[in-house]
């Protein structure tokens, strides 16, 4: 079978064209979205499973090889930690959300793997290490998939954003699609191709239109926004060479997760200290709680997690004149509620797209622990990377060198009213219109895979 597949930062989706229809697949129960996570019993059980899950024994022993090291710690964890051969060890989506809150200090959990792609100084460890994340993670999907559609899958094209991270994008974006390339093939997939996500999406969004239209789509993803200025319509629909008809893409690692952490470090870290004085009436030092949050980035959260950052904490206790928020900050770090924390301030912008104001509950850190954030709180807090997300499209319409005739917004944080005032307020008056917010990349995706392997 052959299928689009959207290996999203906060969600993924795949999707298969039945009857001349793009249908998503439910991956679990009758969600067609799986969040991207994944929770561990133990890290190096992450590449015991994707051995395990490797059907070519030729790709297995190959693999096996490459990972002899992990392989035995994951047998020494099962021996130390009295795990059975049949003991569920890894869980996905919701379910990894539900171990992680129950157990946050026992095992091992990712959130949003794809946000770190293509990162800068990554050593060979690390490179492997995500390449085994992302492997288990579509070994996962494709199973459940395939168990729903009782078929086999084996042609897929996978979205991909116009740049993974900012710096030296060209170094970036290969090490980032050889990783995905390298999984996708252990995953069991034959062939893989990849489209930029702000295309698929406007694919998606093309089949709707009855008049040709110059259209700005803008995909906020959780970690990317992307913008395409495309021409579509009725006359380009069925056309087997699109290029000329892609006038500009532009895109950039900031998105939704990082409007999640501008949340997070401007309405919860105060609750922890941030913001507060020393007791020689010094600012309290913030880099330390800018790494709690900053779950998208490596560095920062190995940082937080160093004994040395632990030193630091202690030490400001002492010099805190509110020791007892250091007392809690030092707390939700032993206890590694950081990813829990940014998970609130994701609750918190999703509820302020319905109400004006909300009271973000932080009662798995203290019993009555809580924040009250207003809509027009939320919009100062993320100034900074939405303004970099409207500098996107702005480029991208001075690239094609024409005004769009509508816009087409698509991703979670689309969803947003603020955001949307905003581009309306940047770009004027041209029309803005809603997409299927999780699933449009992912029909595109398989509209798209369709096309090319049919």
């Amino acid at each position: 079978m052959i299928c689009g597949f959207d290996y999203g930062t906060s969600n993924c989706a795949l999707g298969i064209v039945q009857n001349s229809r793009v249908r998503l697949v439910n991956l679990e129960d009758d969600h067609a979205f799986l969040p991207s996570t994944l929770y561990a019993l133990d890290r190096d059980l992450i590449t015991e499973s994707v051995i395990r899950g490797i059907g070519d024994i030729v790709s297995r022993q190959a693999f096996a090889e490459l990972r002899q090291n992990a392989i035995a710690r994951a047998k020494r964890a099962r021996y130390e930690e009295d795990i059975a051969e049949d003991d569920q060890t890894l869980f996905f989506g919701r379910a990894a959300f539900n171990e992680y809150f129950q157990w946050p200090e026992e095992g091992y959990f990712v959130k949003s793997p794809k946000s770190f792609l293509g990162g800068a100084g990554l050593r060979a460890e690390h490179i492997h290490f995500f390449e085994d994340v992302v492997t288990v993670m579509m070994q996962n999907i494709k199973q459940r998939a395939e168990k729903s559609l009782g078929a086999e899958i084996t042609h897929t094209v996978i979205g991909r954003p116009v740049n993974f991270q900012g710096l030296d994008a060209e170094v970036s974006n290969r090490q980032a699609l050889d990783i995905l390339t390298t999984a996708g093939k252990r995953a069991g997939f034959k062939e893989i191709e990849f489209l930029y996500e702000p295309i698929a999406a406007g694919l998606d969004f093309e089949v709707t239109l009855t008049e040709n239209k110059t259209v700005l789509v803008v995909d906020i993803g959780g970690g990317t926004t992307d913008c395409a200025m495309v021409r579509m319509g009725p006359e380009y629909l069925a056309k087997e060479d699109r290029r000329n008809d892609f006038l500009a893409h532009t895109g950039e690692r900031v998105g939704g997760n990082d409007l999640d952490i501008q949340i997070a470090g401007k309405h919860f870290m105060p609750l922890f200290g941030m913001d507060s004085l020393l007791k020689t009436g010094l600012p309290m030092p913030t880099q330390l709680y800018w790494n709690a949050i900053t779950t998208n980035d490596v560095s920062a959260i190995a940082t937080f997690n160093s004994m040395e950052t632990r030193h630091q904490i202690n030490q400001l206790r002492l010099d805190a004149a509110q020791p007892k928020l250091i007392e809690r900050f030092l707390r939700m770090r032993e206890e590694k509620h950081n990813y829990h924390i940014v998970r609130s301030a994701e609750e918190t912008k999703i509820a302020l797209s319905d109400t004006s104001q909300y009271l973000a509950s932080l009662d798995y850190i203290e019993t009555d622990l809580s924040a009250s954030i207003s809509r027009e709180e939320l919009t100062k807090s993320i100034f900074s990377p939405l303004e970099k997300m409207l500098n996107l499209m702005t480029l991208a319409i001075e690239q094609a060198g024409e005004k769009p005739d509508l816009i087409y917004i698509t991703g979670g944080s689309a969803k947003s009213p603020v955001i949307r005032e905003a581009i309306q307020h940047r770009l004027g008056d041209i029309p803005v219109l809603d997409g299927d917010h999780f699933g449009s990349v992912a029909a595109g995706l398989t509209v798209w895979s369709d096309r090319i392997f049919r």
